[in-house]
């Protein structure tokens, strides 16, 4: 159940109560506009400022007869207010409080996972910087391919947080939208006035031309970009469990005293949280392509996005802020081996400098074709043999003929391989 990653700051954002309370914000904010155009009359609207409030439950127990959640709504608040709530919901259609009142929850979720980006993304500045200059492995298709530093792959998570940050406040942006224009857009019973001032006081933008509801594009960005977000949290997750990897082993998830990894192997130290943040972006992709199934509907508007938006926006904005929140977790506690790296750079035997060797043997004269050839015969040998790449270029009768051995062991300097790691952290905002 998705109950299961709702945190609370989020999870309250989509409850009932919030829901309810932003429906009676949009109608309170467009009688407010009426009274002071003198439509509504003075005492009437006070009737309706002071009077109007809703019951959840009961609510719930009309829409059980009517089968309308905003008929079951406005007869409640009418309750409570009396005659005066003639003057509610006048010239409205539903979906001017259903899709106002989404652009709010959608708004107030997109800044709470905001936040939580930023917040991401300290972790993975500090981190990166505490690991500058740890060397590691490069790889390529899964092979040793050059030396490089964890800090470098904290710093591509920390530039990449910075990326999806834009997007989403852009989507965030875009997904801000509310309309107050009637069942078909035309404003036949409510003047574009009252739409335009009630979207300022709620802090949002008017559709500048509608049907029955706001276009269903907005929505699909908006949950396209949080299956981005997820699919970059994934990329970490899933780099963190291949280094978990007891072959690998050069970084870890933090395992608590007395947490357990196997109901039948105690030994076992999983990389679960890794693992559970890859399963949930593949639900944030799916969410996204029933958004995007949502766009194209019947004429001026039918209700079959309804039901779907009613899980998909909810479930991916609450799925995305826990993902994040423990994708900080992560990296925050993430245990790093350095000696590991060393080790598993070292287990080729000197084979990830073969490109330096290359680059030399050509800068010393050699033809490109040649000294490729030259370089691999000798790496294809130190594959099967084990012995030191140095040592057997050093031997090598045709690279000797070209460079002199301390030309050979001067393409084996890890300063050398690492020397702008530095102005990489600076072009990233890492280092001023």
């Amino acid at each position: 159940m998705i109950d299961r990653y709702a945190l609370p700051e989020i999870r309250s954002i989509w409850s009932d109560k919030n829901r309810y309370q932003k429906w009676l914000d949009i109608e309170l904010a467009v009688c407010e506009f009426r009274a002071e155009r003198g439509i509504i009359p003075p005492q009437d609207w006070e009737q309706i400022r002071s009077k109007a409030r809703f019951e959840t439950e009961r609510i719930e127990a009309i829409e059980a007869t009517v089968q309308h959640d905003v008929v079951a709504f406005l007869t409640n608040v009418a309750e409570n207010v009396g005659p005066a709530s003639r003057f509610i919901h006048d010239g409205m259609t539903s979906s001017d409080v259903l899709d106002t009142a989404l652009a709010l929850q959608m708004k107030q979720a997109g800044e709470l996972i905001l936040k939580a980006l930023f917040d991401l993304r300290t972790v993975l500045a500090r981190r990166a910087l505490e690991f500058k200059d740890t060397v590691c492995v490069g790889r390529s298709h899964g092979v040793h391919a050059e030396p490089i530093t964890f800090g470098l792959k904290l710093a591509l998570w920390y530039d990449e947080a910075g990326r999806n940050i834009k997007r989403l406040s852009a989507a965030v942006d875009a997904a801000s939208v509310g309309k107050i224009s009637g069942a078909m857009g035309t404003f036949a019973h409510l003047d574009p006035d009252v739409e335009e001032a009630v979207m300022r006081k709620l802090g949002l933008r008017f559709a500048p031309v509608s049907t029955q509801i706001v276009q269903r594009d907005i929505h699909a960005e908006y949950l396209a970009v949080l299956a981005i977000v997820g699919c970059s949290l994934e990329k970490t997750a899933l780099e963190i469990r291949h280094l978990h990897r007891t072959e690998v082993h050069e970084a870890e998830e933090f395992f608590a005293k007395g947490q357990k990894g196997s109901s039948s192997m105690p030994h076992k130290r999983n990389p679960v949280v890794s693992e559970r943040i890859c399963g949930l972006a593949r639900m944030l992709r799916a969410n996204a392509v029933a958004g995007m199934e949502n766009v194209a509907l019947w004429h001026e508007r039918d209700i079959s996005h309804s039901s779907v938006e009613r899980m998909i926006l909810p479930d991916s904005t609450m799925l995305l802020y826990y993902m994040i929140r423990k994708t900080s977790s992560l990296i925050d506690t993430l245990q790093v081996y350095p000696d590991a790296m060393r080790q598993n750079l070292n287990k080729t035997h000197g084979l990830v400098f073969s490109q330096a060797v290359l680059l030399a043997l050509v800068k010393a004269g050699a033809t490109r074709e040649d000294a490729y050839r030259m370089v691999q015969n000798v790496s294809m040998a130190c594959w099967k043999t084990g012995e030191e790449f140095q040592n057997s270029l050093i031997r090598d009768r045709d690279i000797r003929s070209v460079l002199s051995e301390e030309g050979v062991r001067s393409c084996f300097d890890l300063k050398v391989q690492l020397r702008n790691v530095d102005r990489i952290f600076r072009r990233v905002g890492l280092l001023a």
